[in-house]
């Protein structure tokens, strides 16, 4: 359980970079939150479209696709479809203790990843430079998985 402490420098770079992508998770709802807000617009439900302290104006329109909501949904989402598997391969990562200057690589590059991404995705830029930090990161979370099972089974 020695590898499980903040003196494992390994581990120190997988709680930080963990605790970053968490942090994104939560912010981008957060941001959602905000956009549904201030747009008074882009609701899903149709119990969200009823009167309460927030909605003062409840209007069937306001459960219509609006783009300024809707890709900060789609960008959190992203992140719940590929930040968990992060978080699991990083947690095994740490078991096989590799090398520091490679988890720092690897694990620091999966949030530098996916922050290109995100800004990528918030500023509309075409298909093939989202996909490019998404292949990064994606990449990242297979080479630590498949670095594991080297280790296990080889």
């Amino acid at each position: 359980m020695e590898l499980y402490t903040p003196d494992n420098p390994v581990f120190a770079t997988y709680m930080i970079a963990a605790a970053l992508m968490v942090l994104k998770i939560m912010g981008q709802g957060w941001m959602t939150v905000y956009r549904m807000m201030k747009s008074d617009s882009g609701l899903v439900n149709p119990e969200d479209i009823q009167k309460g302290p927030f909605n003062k104006s409840p209007d069937p329109a306001q459960l219509e696709v609006n783009d300024y909501v809707d890709r900060s949904r789609r960008m959190h989402r992203n992140d719940l479809e590929n930040i968990p598997a992060f978080l699991a391969a990083g947690l095994i990562y740490v078991a096989i203790a590799p090398p520091l200057w490679l988890a720092q690589v690897l694990m620091y590059g999966f949030v530098v990843a996916r922050a290109c991404h995100a800004v990528a995705y918030a500023t509309r830029q075409i298909h093939e430079v989202r996909a490019t930090f998404y292949t990064v990161g994606s990449l990242i979370v297979i080479a630590m998985a498949l670095q594991v099972l080297a280790v296990l089974l080889f």
